[in-house]
């Protein structure tokens, strides 16, 4: 049965002590109870580290993996990827919150429609969490051509099933999702939307998506340097995806 499958979850931490406390209990609260969280800790300046070691020695389900040195993002999923026990993984960044139901109703449309790939829908909160955002339609699947041209996917909405999309490993590079999942679309898979408010994104503004043209030009790079698109293509690409961008972002 679906509720007894182990979930994996990702989660990448660097300086994550502010969020992550608020981030573990989401993921406690969810009604799906075979999970683990794999927390990833960056080499974080601040308390992250001792916040982990005391969540991890209260929940057996929370599994601490402190890195040797800083390496990003990237290296840090996958070196939760790496350790997984589960071939189904969830992502979940450090700042990020889930509604309870979030794996229960995930999975179930998973397996329902036999999925491979799946994402929800979301809203974004302030970083106090005190205020949320407006909810948006979700796109309801994705195929690689389309990802190229839109930002329907947020990274801590994602569940995959490696048994049916095959292993893989993030790209180490700026934007290693957006990389990540255009890498899995290729393969001919698609990525299907559960168009439920399941998830809370919080705004944070010295986050390194909150940087704005830099975030443009990294989109640019990805499009030429790792999709290897023509330049036409790849100005057709970015027109789309800048747009969406706007209406995704503009407000909270």
């Amino acid at each position: 049965m679906s509720a007894e499958e182990l979930i994996s979850i990702i989660t990448p931490a660097y300086n994550a002590a502010r969020f992550v406390g608020e981030t573990i209990q989401s993921v406690q609260n969810q009604t799906h109870r075979n999970w683990e969280m794999l927390i990833v800790d960056d080499c974080s300046k601040d308390d992250t580290r001792a916040l982990l070691e005391q969540h991890a020695a209260k929940d057996p389900r929370i599994r601490p993996i402190f890195q040797e040195r800083n390496g990003g993002p990237a290296r840090a999923r996958n070196s939760a990827l790496r350790a997984a026990r589960s071939p189904l993984v969830a992502y979940l960044d450090s700042d990020d919150l889930w509604l309870p139901d979030k794996l229960t109703r995930q999975l179930r449309f998973m397996r329902s429609q036999r999925h491979e790939f799946t994402y929800t829908g979301f809203r974004r909160i302030s970083v106090d969490a005190a205020k949320v955002g407006r909810y948006r339609k979700l796109v309801a699947r994705l195929r690689y051509n389309d990802l190229l041209k839109d930002t329907a996917i947020t990274t801590s909405t994602v569940m995959i099933d490696r048994a049916m999309t095959g292993d893989f490993e993030m790209p180490v590079t700026y934007y290693d999702d957006f990389a990540t999942w255009l890498l899995i679309l290729k393969r001919g898979h698609v990525a299907h939307g559960l168009d439920e408010d399941l998830t809370r994104y919080r705004v944070v503004g010295a986050s390194v998506s909150r940087n704005k043209l830099k975030s443009a030009k990294m989109v640019w790079l990805a499009y030429r340097n790792i999709e290897q698109l023509s330049l036409p293509r790849s100005a057709w690409c970015f027109t789309n995806y800048a747009c969406r961008a706007w209406f995704k972002y503009r407000g909270l």
